[in-house]
């Protein structure tokens, strides 16, 4: 029997970009969350990058290398969010097996994860609704936001008790459709100017028991032609129009003067 070989301890090389790595993801959330702050306090439109920059405490240029413009900062948020509403609404779910009482909780925490963020909605979904937009819900570039919601929404169905009940064609898709759903409460919300959202959460409630028996009775004989019909038509007119890769990020750093200069632009 041979003794374990002991932990081969980090080189200098591996340490120090260890380093940079860790202060790097720290510059990127401390913009980001400088960025949410004071969209919250100016207004989408009233803020720069160069403001953002100074209150973070960082160059310009830097804050154009990890958010390529202000609009780009759309995508942090996505991406902060979709992890948000992940660890909240599996929280939510735990012991629960009824699908309908999953899905509700899971699109109620949606609502309550974006509450901070609904005085400037609408400004994000205006750059967010072009259908050119890598910003886009539904783009290449919005891709692991989306696959990370879309988990979510097969979680809701395997831990439900009519999991083992769904045709197995409906099955692959339904996660997506989920999400589709979870679009058109977006959307909702976005206009919402309802205390607290009331409309959006009355939205939620009415919403998912009704989705809940349309899955429900799809597993049953007599609707299968139509679930076959549903599934064809999805798979021809929607999944297509949906991006399913990552545009690759810059490699290098702004930090000359001069590029610095050349990628200052939305006010910046």
């Amino acid at each position: 029997m041979t003794d374990d070989l002991p932990a081969q301890p980090a080189t200098s090389a591996e340490t120090a970009e260890g380093g940079k790595t860790a202060k790097s993801e720290r510059t990127r959330a401390l913009i980001l969350e400088t960025a949410m702050r004071l969209f919250k306090e100016r207004g989408y439109e009233k803020t720069t990058m160069r403001a953002i920059a100074a209150e973070a405490g960082v160059s310009v240029g830097n804050a154009y290398y990890y958010y390529e413009g202000k609009e780009f900062l759309i995508q942090g948020f996505y991406d902060r969010m979709t992890h948000e509403h992940l660890v909240d609404a599996r929280r939510r779910m735990d012991g629960r097996t009824d699908f309908s009482e999953r899905l509700a909780l899971a699109l109620e925490s949606w609502v309550d994860c974006a509450a901070p963020y609904h005085e400037f909605a609408a400004q994000f979904f205006r750059t967010a609704a072009d259908p050119n937009s890598a910003l886009s819900p539904f783009s290449n570039e919005s891709h692991p936001a989306r696959e990370t919601a879309v988990q979510l929404f097969r979680e809701v169905l395997d831990g439900s008790d009519l999991a083992p009940k769904i045709d197995p064609e409906l099955d692959e898709l339904l996660p997506d459709l989920l999400w589709l759903h979870l679009m058109v409460v977006v959307l909702y919300w976005v206009f919402d100017r309802t205390d607290d959202t009331e409309r959006t959460r009355a939205f939620v409630q009415r919403c998912a028991p009704f989705v809940a028996k349309i899955v429900t009775l799809s597993r049953y004989r007599v609707f299968r032609p139509l679930v076959r019909d549903a599934v064809d038509m999805i798979k021809e007119f929607v999944l297509p129009t949906i991006g399913r890769t990552t545009a690759a990020k810059p490699a290098e750093p702004a930090d000359s003067e001069g590029t610095k200069r050349g990628r200052r632009r939305n006010g910046g």
